[in-house]
């Protein structure tokens, strides 16, 4: 689906309010000033809410995988995220939240 690219400034977050932050990224393509993010970049996610085992299965530490990205575009030969792209946590199996983005360059 079309969305807006997510870059290095975007705020992602864990669904408990941990802040993540990409590996990776191309920094030869900027988008509003940061580089953009890649669909096979890692993220790390820090400060998540989530207690350990055996109160619950966090706290979430990395999003290794984005399940869907850009169709159409690509930095380095590499899909770029989307404001609708999609990650799982590790360990805690929950998604990856993007909200705060970039509202000048869109993408399919």
């Amino acid at each position: 689906m079309p969305g807006f690219l997510v870059n290095l400034s975007t705020t992602v977050t864990c669904t408990h309010q941990g802040p993540a932050k990409p590996t990776v990224t191309a920094p030869n393509i900027l988008v509003m000033g940061a580089p953009v993010a890649l669909q096979t970049s890692p993220y790390v996610v820090t400060l998540c809410t989530l207690p350990p085992p055996p109160a619950a299965n966090g706290p979430c530490a990395t999003a290794p995988t984005w399940f869907n990205a850009a169709k159409r575009v690509f930095a380095n030969g590499v899909p770029v995220l989307l404001q609708d792209s999609q990650a799982m946590c590790v360990p805690s199996g929950t998604p990856l939240i993007i909200s705060a983005n970039q509202t000048r360059v869109f993408g399919t």
